[in-house]
């Protein structure tokens, strides 16, 4: 199981999605940073796939939660080669997509590090968060967005994994969250006054 204390009230079984869903500015990035920092405590790995900020903002934002240095945390970054900076190369912590478009290499570069960390390191636990899927759909249909999340959660679920998915829910009318809403076994709701809540779908 993983236990998602003290952050939130619930324990999930391994290979779970969970869609954190809420207002912008509701915490949904911070919460599933501590829920990935929680797991780098406890010897999981973390894997961050960012469409929004840099591999090093991420980084030092979790840097300020643990010292990972050692540990298995790594990035996939979707926003450095977009913004054109040019020299840049994937390393043992940070993977480069070209772009939130690119979701062909984006699954490639997660496959990448859960073949590290699952396959070659033998880390049983793993927590994959994406901040944000907001963006994935400023770029693409409903349906290639679909798909990918598709194939996405599953590789999620064929490690035994944790995913957490971020998205503003109130960028997106009600037929996409409820579309996108059948790929998760769990929405977690995030509001500006009240704690988060956890509705598990089984």
């Amino acid at each position: 199981m993983y236990d998602l204390r003290p952050h939130l009230d619930a324990e999930v079984d391994p290979g779970t999605n969970l869609l954190l869903s809420g207002p912008a500015l509701t915490g949904k990035r911070t919460l599933a940073l501590d829920i990935l920092a929680e797991g780098t405590r406890n010897g999981d790995s973390s894997i961050i796939v960012t469409t929004k900020d840099s591999a090093d903002r991420i980084l030092s934002d979790y840097g300020k939660r643990l010292d990972y240095e050692d540990e298995p945390v790594a990035v996939v970054d979707c926003v450095s080669r977009q913004q054109g900076v040019d020299d840049i190369r994937d390393d043992d912590r940070i993977k480069y997509a070209s772009s939130p478009v690119d979701m062909t290499g984006i699954g490639i570069k997660l496959s990448e590090f859960l073949e590290a960390f699952y396959s070659d390191r033998g880390i049983e636990r793993n927590r994959i968060m994406v901040h944000s899927l907001s963006t994935l759909l400023m770029y693409a249909e409903l349906q290639t967005v679909f798909r990918f999340l598709h194939v996405f959660t599953g590789r999620v679920q064929s490690v035994d994994g944790l995913g957490l998915f971020c998205i503003d829910s109130t960028a997106h009318d009600d037929q996409t969250m409820n579309t996108l809403k059948q790929l998760f076994d769990g929405i977690v709701t995030t509001s500006e006054d009240e704690e988060p809540t956890v509705r598990l779908a089984r």
